[in-house]
């Protein structure tokens, strides 16, 4: 419950909070030896080069902030450009040790659960490893005929070389400004002087430098479809008046809340941490009512419902002009 406490008080307000300012002496030094960590990692990290374009996704502040439903976006979208896209990701919270496959059927417990909805909703070949490079090279080999790569949250990931950075947002911005463990930075907001765009999903924090491009990006929620039965669909009008929870184990548990509220629903909320390993015990809560989540979640948590759960798909939308600078980024680099 650390890590919710933390979260709680990084994204409160935009300076350090009461409780955080107590801690200082403490996570000071945390904060430093993290910095200088990272700054090592960068400096030698041999960053290993593709055949083809690497176009890398991510966020300098730690937990999900939209990167894969931005992923899916670009993949749909260099598609219809002419593209042939594939896609790898570190698969989180997989046990992976080689780069594997990934299929719409993969066991999240070994490659994870992002990887497996990309799987399904990208349309592309999927591959995951904890080195990124390899992971590529493999797809690569298994997929002649893909000519472009998208690295889903791979911005700190510098063994792997890239043609184009685009570093993630939502509505919490970078918090309180501050390197972890006193605030929610992997990186400092210098970084982002450096990507070629930054997509924000909720409103733009004022902080990133005015150089870098940006591009608002909207989370539209779809109909809800049963987690057992996928060819059935609902409206949020046909779950109103009905006992409703709602689960949600992502980067924001708000977020998806608020989405809900938004579709003129009243339910019990349940958050969870981002990538939590579900087990029947967790949702035993929603035996009464009707249980709603995330795709993300719904990953999971298949076979461990015990009444009747929906799940809700969402879709990015953003500007084709982002396709456009992409695709100026990369000058008309092709597969070697």
């Amino acid at each position: 419950m650390l890590a919710g406490w933390l979260q709680r008080q990084w994204f409160a307000q935009r300076r350090l909070s009461p409780a955080l300012w107590l801690l200082l002496p403490l996570f000071l030094p945390l904060a430093w030896l993290f910095s200088i960590l990272a700054g090592i990692n960068r400096r030698n990290a041999k960053p290993v080069g593709l055949p083809v374009p690497v176009i890398v996704v991510g966020n300098i502040t730690v937990g999900g902030a939209g990167k894969t439903p931005l992923t899916i976006w670009l993949a749909r979208h260099l598609r219809e450009r002419g593209w042939h896209p594939g896609i790898v990701s570190r698969g989180y919270g997989g046990n992976a040790s080689v780069p594997q496959p990934v299929r719409a059927d993969s066991l999240p417990s070994q490659v994870g659960d992002e990887p497996i909805l990309l799987a399904r909703r990208s349309a592309a070949p999927v591959w995951v490893g904890r080195n990124r490079a390899a992971a590529g090279q493999a797809l690569l080999a298994a997929h002649p005929a893909v000519n472009v790569i998208l690295c889903d949250d791979g911005l700190q990931h510098y063994r792997l070389a890239r043609d184009v950075e685009l570093a993630v947002f939502d509505g919490r911005g970078a918090g309180n400004g501050w390197r972890l463990p006193l605030g929610p930075l992997r990186e400092p907001l210098s970084r982002l002087a450096a990507v070629n765009a930054v997509i924000c999903n909720g409103l733009p924090d004022s902080r990133i430098p005015p150089s870098t491009p940006q591009f608002a990006m909207c989370l539209q929620a779809a109909d809800f479809y049963r987690l057992d039965a996928v060819g059935q669909r609902c409206a949020a009008t046909d779950l109103k008046g009905r006992k409703l929870y709602a689960l949600a184990g992502i980067g924001d548990p708000g977020r998806f809340f608020r989405t809900l509220e938004g579709l003129g629903l009243s339910f019990a909320a349940h958050p969870f941490p981002d990538h939590h390993a579900y087990a029947a015990a967790d949702l035993a809560f929603a035996k009464d009512g009707v249980l709603l989540m995330t795709e993300k979640d719904a990953v999971k948590c298949a076979g461990l419902t015990a009444g009747e759960t929906w799940v809700l798909p969402v879709e990015a939308e953003l500007s084709p002009a982002l396709i456009d600078l992409i695709l100026e980024k990369l000058h008309g680099r092709q597969a070697a």
